[in-house]
């Protein structure tokens, strides 16, 4: 990729009852370091507890009290990092029960978003098909997240976007009775438009700036060459519900998307109030790929909607390298075991990155350049 530096490193993990590891120090050199192992050892788990610093979360989509060894109270997850530059260190606290305990640099942080950008990753995983064959909130993750990754200040967007549908739907389903339940409304539907907006101008803004990388992507990859398209649907902005797309090529403005989403309220206050809950705004939104003409989720093979899915992972990686200057580590879970030769071939050829960690039960495709390995069998692991 050119134009972008190594930048900031894994150089170690320790784990205090994470997962199955009792207690586990790992150092990661430069290059590719590859995890094996027997299925169900703990391979995924050293994957989850590196990218646990990036993303605050497990990309496994499984909540944090899971996370804590079976017996165990609180798990604990020291990510210590390395740049050209500096040095950082994260550490978590996982709480099984109560809030989770972060500090960075040995200083206490409160908010996720303190954490966004010290640490960045792009995983490729398995279940990277439901990004495709999966419903709406796979996408709309997706596209979250990615946003959140190029800018952190949308995560406190976000934030602020579910507070305000929270609390407007508990006014909704108490029936808005009496004058001041109108007001409140009125209020929280000023607040909604306002976060709304510009929650959508940052998903359909990234969604155009990223769709050229995920074609070429998808034409590196493919075993042909086949056209693609992309759309934003808004089941909202049309008083009969039928989704209307908002066309990525001449994206709308904040202020037009906040017109669209104040007539979306007017017309459609009967139905929310009926229902009790909102029914305007991104929280309910799709974007779709298709390719050649057709819809990916029900009309692609399975062959094409996976390798749909690698370029979409391979788009965002190479974004966030060319918006920073660094590339993120890759975290491959266990990818290849699901792609015929031809796929794994094409995908190592582009996989070059100043820090890779692979996970597999069986063997890697040719051409990966292996610099350590790590054995995990019954609660431990040890480099080879």
């Amino acid at each position: 990729m050119v134009g972008v530096s190594p930048g900031i490193h894994v150089a170690r993990i320790e784990l205090t009852d994470f997962r199955c590891y009792s207690t586990t120090q790992l150092d990661f050199p430069l290059g590719v370091t590859v995890i094996t192992g027997d299925n169900g050892q703990g391979k995924t788990s050293i994957l989850e507890s590196v990218a646990w610093g990036a993303l605050g979360r497990s990309f496994r989509g499984v909540p944090d009290a899971a996370l804590v060894k079976s017996g165990q109270t609180e798990a604990i997850i020291r990510t210590f990092l390395t740049a050209p530059t500096r040095t950082r260190k994260i550490e978590v606290g996982l709480r099984r029960v109560g809030r989770n305990q972060m500090l960075l640099d040995g200083n206490s942080i409160t908010r996720l978003r303190d954490l966004l950008g010290v640490l960045r990753v792009t995983i490729f995983a398995p279940d990277d098909l439901v990004l495709i064959k999966g419903g709406p909130a796979n996408r709309r993750l997706f596209i979250d997240e990615l946003l959140t990754t190029m800018n952190p200040r949308f995560m406190g967007v976000r934030a602020d976007y579910d507070r305000v549908v929270r609390h407007r739907n508990a006014l909704l389903r108490g029936g808005l009775k009496g004058a001041d339940a109108r007001a409140t409304l009125a209020v929280f539907n000023e607040q909604l438009v306002v976060a709304a907006a510009e929650l959508l101008e940052g998903r359909i803004n990234l969604l155009d700036q990223i769709f050229p990388e995920v074609q070429a992507a998808y034409q590196e990859l493919a075993v042909e060459p086949v056209s693609l398209s992309a759309r934003y649907f808004c089941d909202w902005t049309t008083s009969d519900s039928k989704a209307a797309p908002i066309e990525l090529t001449n994206p709308l403005s904040r202020a037009e998307l906040s017109e669209i989403l104040i007539t979306a309220i007017g017309e459609i206050e009967t139905r929310e109030r009926e229902r009790g809950t909102t029914l305007v705004g991104p929280h309910r939104d799709e974007w779709s790929l298709g390719l050649g003409g057709l819809e990916s989720r029900s009309q692609a093979s399975q062959g094409e909607q996976r390798t749909l899915a690698l370029a979409l992972r391979l788009a965002g990686h190479r974004a966030v390298g060319s918006a920073f200057g660094e590339e993120p580590v890759l975290v491959l879970d266990d990818v290849f075991s699901e792609l015929d030769e031809y796929r794994s071939s094409a995908l190592v050829e582009r996989l070059a990155a100043p820090q890779t960690l692979v996970s597999t039960a069986g063997a890697l495709p040719a051409g990966v350049q292996v610099t350590g390995r790590i054995r995990v069998a019954n609660g431990k692991a040890t480099f080879e």
